[in-house]
């Protein structure tokens, strides 16, 4: 059900809105993002555009900066820090 249209290489598909306002996602972009019955998915609206954005739960960051070199002589005490 594409209309020939891409972005980031993947083919746009089109979809109807029900009288109840539902949409059914599409079975090619329900496997792209893993996405499981009953998750939940945020809403943006960004300059007229709808942006839809599965909600993850923690354990998947976990991991997702290991490796990464932190400086802590940048990070400071609790002590040092202000109380406002």
């Amino acid at each position: 059900m594409s209309d020939g249209s891409a972005i980031d290489g993947a083919a746009m598909q089109k979809v109807k809105i029900s009288p109840k306002y539902q949409i059914v996602i599409p079975e090619e972009i329900r496997t792209a993002l893993n996405l499981k019955p009953g998750q939940e998915i945020k809403f943006f609206n960004i300059n007229g555009s709808v942006r839809l954005v599965p909600v993850r739960p923690p354990e998947d960051y976990f991991g997702m900066l290991k490796g990464c070199k932190v400086d802590y002589a940048d990070v400071r005490e609790k002590k040092d820090r202000e109380v406002i």
